[in-house]
């Protein structure tokens, strides 16, 4: 793993890359998956610690942080 591949990922971001934006597309935050459901108006699906749904939008993510893996 290079240098820029580990800072990415232990940052929990992608380095400026963008988001997907194919249904179904899987990114990591926070410990936690998220699912990106529909086209327009698109928002990204997850669960909280508790089990409890949790919806993000595209911005959401990118001040969180995001990764394609679990990391």
């Amino acid at each position: 793993m290079s240098a820029e591949t580990a800072t990415a990922a232990e940052t929990g971001t992608n380095g400026g890359e963008a988001l997907p934006t194919t249904p179904c597309s899987v990114v990591w935050s926070g410990g936690h998956s998220y699912v990106r459901e529909g086209n327009s108006g698109a928002r990204w699906a997850g669960v909280d610690d508790r089990g409890r749904p949790r919806f993000l939008t595209d911005a959401d993510l990118r001040r969180r942080g995001w990764s394609h893996t679990r990391g």
